[in-house]
């Protein structure tokens, strides 16, 4: 048992460890994560500012008993969440893949 848990841990750590020199090869360093952080967040960011701004330009057009500002705002920061959800399943599935392809 104790020897399945230590060759287990031991592989997770040659696995990380290669993932770590691969990325270095390629040029991948810190901002380069930060970066894609970064990415995530505009992906939610942008839809709902956007969803935000034409809200307020139907308010002031077309004003009604209904807010399209709450509405839209609501609606963009749907639309960003299920689109970084997305981006980040389609990036996990690219690592494992790339991971798969290395073994």
């Amino acid at each position: 048992m104790v020897e399945e848990t230590n060759k287990a841990f031991s592989e997770q750590v040659a696995m990380q460890a290669k993932r770590k020199l691969k990325a270095r090869a390629e040029g991948n360093n810190v901002w380069f994560g930060f970066g894609m952080f970064g990415l995530i967040g505009w992906s939610v960011a942008i839809p709902t500012l956007g969803g935000a701004l034409i809200g307020i330009w139907l308010d002031g057009k077309y004003p009604g008993s209904h807010s399209w500002t709450l509405i839209l705002l609501i609606a963009g920061l749907c639309i960003g969440c299920f689109n970084a959800a997305h981006w980040v399943a389609k990036e996990s599935k690219d690592m494992l893949e790339e991971e798969k392809k290395d073994d």
